[in-house]
């Protein structure tokens, strides 16, 4: 009987461990090998002994982004697409630059948080909880100030100054995706039926169709 429960006790931790385990990568590195066949949770590892300095290198956060564009705002991103190195890494960065008055529009990632430092201008930033309360949280923030934004949750940035304006953000994840609001409900392939976001934002089948236009 004791060893009977005994290995039920050793059996119920090693379920607990083995579960728990193997969240960290389980070598040095895993450069992503552009190109690969193979499907992981990630990307194909190079060969280690073909691994070069350039594979954990990327150079380009100190040039400015263009932001003619009609949201005025540009991220360069640096995910495991622009640095192989990053890969099983759970890291990644961007650039983002402002107009004034632009917006980095409402939008999440959907596999990381996000951390967000002012390096230039004058920012609102800001995210909204989840249902129901749907509680904007936002703060101003200037030169040197740090902003958080919790993964999944939809944030934005916006310049409020007279310059341009510029920001470093750190994210939880080798590739944490992101999925802009607007573009994605109104700009879909093939799009969402009109009558489905007509009643979903309360506003006309004919509004729909022409925000959809623009997308």
């Amino acid at each position: 009987m004791v060893k009977s429960v005994l290995s039920i006790c050793f059996l119920g931790l090693f379920i607990a461990f083995a579960a728990a385990a193997d969240h960290s990568p389980l070598q040095d590195f895993c450069v992503a090998q552009s190109g690969s066949p193979v499907l992981v949770n990630g990307l194909a590892c190079k060969d280690p002994k073909m691994v070069q300095a350039n594979d954990f290198s990327f150079s380009g956060l100190h040039l400015q982004g263009s932001t003619s564009n009609p949201v005025g705002s540009k991220v360069t991103p640096v995910t495991v697409a622009q640095l192989p190195g990053l890969n099983t890494l759970g890291i990644a960065m961007a650039r983002v630059d402002y107009a004034p008055w632009g917006v980095n529009p409402p939008h999440i990632h959907p596999r990381a948080s996000e951390i967000l430092m002012v390096q230039e201008g004058t920012l609102e930033a800001g995210f909204i909880t989840s249902n129901p309360d749907n509680r904007l949280i936002s703060k101003v923030l200037q030169k040197g100030d740090v902003f958080v934004f919790p993964q999944g949750l939809i944030h934005f940035q916006r310049n409020i100054g007279t310059g341009n304006a510029v920001a470093i953000a750190a994210l939880g994840s080798q590739n944490p995706g992101v999925i802009t609001i607007a573009n994605a409900v109104f700009g879909s392939t093939p799009d969402v039926s009109t009558g489905i976001l007509a009643k979903a934002f309360q506003i006309d089948e004919s509004a729909v169709a022409q925000i959809q236009s623009k997308f």
